[in-house]
């Protein structure tokens, strides 16, 4: 039987997941205390051994918003758990939460009404980093109020678990098989003439890990200049004028 219109989710939200057991709990409980409640979790396994498989599964039985998808061809990289969640995505805005990071409850209801402007194909929000046991220590990475391509391409100021995007204005924009992969979609979607706002609020909570794919500032350099050279086709020059305004950036928000 097809599913009714009504019970359609407004917002999609992918969650991948591998060797999550200590901290999926609590990035799943912070969906869960969205005070905007119309949502579906896909949580996306890219072959975990530690048993956040099976704490995954429980939360699917409780709460008929979540689902566990698994992704048969693990490869290690989150460009392939995203987009098989993006796939299965039944809403019309697709949001991203990893599953070691933290949404605070107002997030989405946040957010939603800035895509009342028919150009905001974006949503993103402030957020804090914390550390490994998510004790918080005033660490606040805030962006700008809007953003354009240009501006994207002086570096990313949209925080990975803070972005939503609107499927009715971009369709479903696809994760790209390269590192910063999520700078990619973002810049795909405002390179079609579309902007992205921020709420101005503190929305959520980065754990920073000794394992963070992001550690090595100098492997983050070789992603972002591939992304100016092969994936946007930015001729040298200019790529190196982006790249001085992403260093500059990236400098002191390493200091945060």
């Amino acid at each position: 039987m097809a599913r009714k219109k009504n019970n359609r989710p407004v917002v999609s939200v992918v969650m991948p997941m591998y060797n999550s057991v200590k901290y999926l709990k609590e990035a799943v409980d912070s969906v869960l205390s969205q005070t905007f409640h119309n949502w579906e979790l896909i949580i996306v396994d890219d072959g975990s051994t530690d048993g956040c498989t099976e704490i995954a599964k429980e939360y699917e039985q409780a709460d008929k918003r979540i689902h566990l998808l698994i992704n048969p061809t693990p490869i290690g990289m989150p460009s392939a758990p995203r987009n098989i969640g993006i796939k299965a995505a039944r809403g019309r805005y697709i949001a991203f939460l990893d599953s070691d990071d933290m949404w605070y409850p107002h997030k989405l209801e946040q957010q939603l009404p800035l895509f009342r402007d028919p150009l905001v194909a974006i949503a993103y929000s402030n957020y804090e980093k914390t550390d490994e046991n998510s004790k918080r220590r005033d660490r606040i990475v805030s962006a700008p109020r809007q953003a354009d391509y240009t501006m994207l391409l002086k570096g990313n100021v949209i925080g990975n678990l803070t972005g939503i995007y609107d499927t009715r204005k971009t369709g479903k924009v696809m994760i790209k098989d390269t590192r910063h992969e999520d700078y990619a979609m973002w810049l795909q979607i405002l390179h079609q003439g579309f902007i992205a706002k921020n709420t101005g609020t503190i929305a959520a909570a980065y754990r920073v890990t000794s394992g963070s794919v992001s550690a090595s500032k100098f492997r983050t350099m070789q992603w972002q200049w591939n992304i100016y050279r092969s994936i946007e086709h930015i001729p040298p020059l200019k790529s190196a004028w982006y790249f001085v305004h992403y260093a500059y950036k990236a400098f002191f928000k390493s200091l945060i």
